[in-house]
């Protein structure tokens, strides 16, 4: 008897629906760079090392070279591309380019994505391998280069732009 490899799911990408019938081996970057056409995450070492593939899945970050599309069925995902509201672009956006927080681009797409949601994660309180107070009643972590920098770790930037990364995502923070 035959195994069937494929599903019909509904992906949501940046506020669009996507009716998909995928291999359910599909990667969610694959369908997204393949399927719907959003080019902004990239495929850099598909093996979840570099974070150029970072996208926020209802809002926390994760690398879409290691989930399965048929995983996030329901869920919002949001890529690069959806960060810009109505054609302005983000506040952290405009920082990476005024503070020249990127080189060749590659990785920026993942960059971005992951700081926005690292952000949030700081917001909420989550603490990160360097936070200082871990207790339960204090206010969420003090967001200095350190901070960011831990927070920031598994996205890699080959041309070496993160103290301009550190620097916009700082004066975002603020």
């Amino acid at each position: 008897m035959a195994m069937d490899t494929h599903s019909m799911i509904s992906l949501r990408v940046n506020g669009e629906t996507h009716q998909l019938s995928l291999d359910n081996r599909r990667t969610l970057l694959d369908a997204l760079r393949k399927d719907t056409g959003h080019t902004g995450p990239k495929k850099g070492c598909d093996h979840g090392q570099c974070g150029a593939c970072t996208v926020l899945l209802d809002g926390r970050r994760v690398l879409s070279c290691l989930t399965l599309a048929v995983a996030v069925e329901g869920a919002e995902v949001t890529t690069v591309e959806g960060l810009a509201g109505d054609g302005d672009l983000r506040p952290l956006q405009e920082a990476f380019v005024r503070l020249d927080g990127f080189q060749c681009g590659y990785c920026t797409s993942g960059q971005l994505c992951s700081a926005v949601g690292m952000l949030a994660e700081q917001a909420a309180g989550w603490p990160s391998a360097v936070t200082a107070d871990l207790g339960p009643d204090g206010p969420p972590p003090a967001l200095d280069a350190a901070e960011v920098r831990e927070r920031m770790s598994g996205n890699l930037c080959r041309c070496g732009a993160y103290p301009s990364i550190v620097r916009a995502i700082l004066e975002v923070a603020r």
